[in-house]
């Protein structure tokens, strides 16, 4: 067999009728695979707001701030809420019209667009001619691990569409490179304009699309005076005019072409040249830039020219933004290291005999590029894997059933049960994946109720000082503003609101009220440089340091107060709070990290008489104060036993032992938790506030005070 006939793969022609009920059933399969956490989740009546299981993932409670306020009619000036964003007027739409309720659509939404993966992949394969191939594809694609994680019930996000769209675009491309239609020309474009309307990001995969193309015509096709006019049609999806505009100009380019016949061939040249100066001179490439920067060239400290402040960087501490090792990124593309070689095998072989499939190494780049730029890209190789696993597949099945059985009238049946076996076999470890990944909602319903006590005595002008990772859910939930977000979170408004979390009671309320009251002022009238910078310059401070310092001063005079504050302190921020502490544990002149502050939360192992034994080869006596660490043992300062009263209050009881020592324990007795810390964390505003319930009635004012979270009113 020559080299050129080893991996051949021809297909027999499917009817339609045939191919939409693969279509159906490949969608359904990635639908009922995705009940499988709906099925476990319904066990816990925690998870339960409304009568229906709340969402899981932060990002969600953003895009249902926005649906919200769109069925409301109306949001509060300077709150954030993506009133304009495509999912959040989706969401509003189908709010209106399906027989739902709000908390049954976000929560399915990701599912049932997310599964529609299944959808492009087959119609990939049936622009090639390679029906079985897209089938087998569109059922590994829809339930792989990064894809599945994406876009599983509870998963309210973009994501639901972010693989979707460019695939289709990818399945637009393939089909005017093969087809040389007019219409697919202008599909093409068409779909760009769609996939970076819904998600902005995606300019800078469009734009890599449009020079794949180039590439591919240059190798392949340099010839082919149509391969440029869809060029133009790509380059006049991606004009940074607006998409309106956009879509005006690929109709007149369509209509053009389509009914110039070939007298207006001869301006393809002239347009081109044209449509490439445009895009330059617009700043087409500028978001590129910002993207790979963003991702590619991260630093952990942020600020540095001259009279900059110096601030920590938030990603150094987010798991997406990091880089992976091979297993894990192996098993999110295509579920194990061994179907990913094969997957990827698959497609090159695909490519060589296919070569519409290069046109696929934008996403499939994009996908690899997480191995340095973090697991969050993963899912984009998704797709291209799984068309390259669903061709080895199909043609080994071919190949084993040709050599066994010839083309006898059981071969086709054959074929189909040794490729469902394959394909079942590669499904394993992705299905036992959805069923050990067992996601909690965000909050429990004990949380959300903190929050909807809060949106009963909140008005919607005030301000909530919670950590980022918070900020989405009690803007959804308690209908107020927040100063962090998951999408505002960089280092110079992380640390205002770290240090309010982290210092002590004084500085806490004057750090909070002033970057409360700064952040007002921004949205009114624009200013230059981080919050900090400004508090120092109307303060007439030069050095950030003396600027900090005197904020621990009770007369400090703050700006006038203009809305109430309120602290938001939830116990799950225990198992973060080191890391919250980072983003204001910095010499802001510097950039230079000071002592790390020593904060463990602890659930003991058991317990020998007055001693609690700790795993690490940690124990305290608990009647001696003293401490054992590996070889060393040392005296702690202080034993807090706390326990909580009926009304939220605490009672303390406390033991004081070494004043020279820097080890503070806090036990927890509702919680069966002990707390490890230095002064400096035990006189936080957090320790103090939630664990011990220690507030000073000058500052702070008690409004909710519950097992799982306290809110305290900022009196200054």
């Amino acid at each position: 067999m020559s080299n050129e006939k080893l991996f051949e793969l021809e297909e027999r022609p499917v009817a339609l009728k045939s191919f939409l009920v693969w279509m159906l059933l490949a969608y359904l399969f990635a639908l009922a695979v995705r009940y499988i956490w709906v099925d476990w989740a319904s066990q816990f009546p925690d998870f339960f707001w409304n009568g229906q299981l709340m969402i899981n993932t932060n990002d969600g409670y953003y895009w249902a701030e926005g649906a919200r306020d769109i069925l409301a009619g109306g949001h509060q000036p300077h709150d954030l809420s993506p009133v304009h964003a495509p999912l959040a007027m989706a969401t509003a739409f189908l709010a209106r019209w399906l027989p739902v309720s709000f908390e049954t659509l976000i929560l399915w939404m990701p599912a049932v667009f997310g599964a529609l993966l299944v959808v492009p992949v087959m119609l990939i394969g049936r622009a090639l001619n390679l029906n079985r191939v897209g089938f087998v594809a569109a059922l590994l694609a829809g339930v792989v691990w990064s894809y599945y994680n994406r876009t599983m019930v509870g998963y309210y996000d973009t994501d639901m569409l972010t693989i979707v769209l460019p695939t289709f675009v990818l399945w637009g491309i393939i089909l005017a490179v093969t087809r040389k239609r007019n219409r697919y020309m202008a599909l093409t474009a068409l779909l760009m304009i769609l996939y970076q309307w819904w998600y902005p990001a995606a300019y800078s995969l469009n734009t890599a699309f449009l020079v794949m193309v180039l590439l591919y015509v240059l190798v392949f096709e340099r010839r082919e005076l149509y391969n440029y006019k869809l060029l133009l049609f790509m380059l006049l999806g991606l004009m940074p005019l607006g998409w309106m505009e956009d879509m005006v100009l690929i109709l007149a380019a369509f209509l053009l072409f389509h009914f110039g016949g070939k007298r207006v061939d001869r301006l393809v040249w002239p347009l081109l040249v044209l449509a490439v100066a445009a895009f330059a001179w617009l700043g087409g490439l500028a978001p590129i830039w910002f993207q790979i920067k963003g991702y590619l060239l991260r630093q952990s400290v942020t600020g540095g020219g001259e009279g900059d402040l110096h601030f920590f960087a938030v990603s150094k501490t987010v798991r997406e933004a990091g880089k992976i090792p091979f297993e894990i990124f192996a098993d999110r593309i295509s579920g194990h290291p061994v179907v990913f070689l094969l997957s990827l095998f698959g497609y090159l072989v695909m490519a060589w005999r296919y070569r519409a499939m290069w046109l696929a190494l934008p996403m499939l780049g994009l996908g690899f590029i997480a191995m340095m730029g973090g697991l969050r890209f993963t899912v984009y190789a998704v797709p291209v894997m799984a068309l390259g696993m669903g061709y080895l597949i199909v043609w080994f099945s071919r190949r084993l059933v040709a050599s066994v059985a010839g083309e006898s009238s059981k071969s086709n049946r054959m074929e189909w049960g040794i490729m469902l076996l394959l394909t079942a076999a590669v499904l394993y470890p992705n299905i036992r994946h959805v069923i050990d990944y067992k996601v909690p909602t965000v909050f429990n319903k004990n949380e959300v109720a903190v929050l909807d006590r809060l949106h009963k005595i909140a008005g919607r002008e005030d301000y909530v000082l919670a950590w980022w990772d918070y900020g989405y859910p009690i803007r959804y939930y308690s209908d107020v503003k927040t100063l962090i977000d998951g999408g505002k979170h960089t280092g110079d408004v992380n640390f205002p609101v770290s240090f309010a979390l982290t210092h002590p009671q004084t500085a806490s309320a004057n750090m909070a009220r002033l970057i409360t009251e700064y952040t007002e002022r921004n949205f009114r009238h624009e200013r230059n440089g981080s919050y900090l910078k400004q508090m120092m310059q109307d303060y007439k401070v030069s050095d950030p340091e003396t600027f900090v310092a005197m904020l621990e001063d009770p007369e400090f005079k703050v700006p006038k107060k203009s809305r109430e504050v309120y602290y938001y302190l939830p116990l799950r921020m225990m198992g973060i709070f080191p890391t919250v502490a980072l983003f204001s544990n910095i010499d802001l002149a510097t950039g230079n990290p000071r002592r790390e502050p020593l904060f463990y939360s602890l659930v003991p192992l058991g317990q020998k008489g007055s001693k609690v034994i700790f795993g690490g080869n940690l124990w305290v006596d608990l009647k001696e104060g003293t401490m054992r660490m590996g070889r060393q043992t040392t005296r702690l300062n202080r034993l807090v036993v706390a326990e909580l009263n009926k009304d939220g209050t605490m009672r303390l009881e406390e033991r004081n032992f070494d004043p020279d020592s820097r080890f503070f324990l806090v036990y927890m007795k509702n919680y069966r938790r002990f707390l490890l810390m230095d002064r400096r964390m035990f006189e936080s505003t957090y320790v103090q506030l939630f664990v011990l319930r220690r507030y000073d009635p000058k500052l702070f004012e008690p409004v909710i005070l519950a097992p799982m979270a306290t809110v305290y009113r900022l009196k200054k």
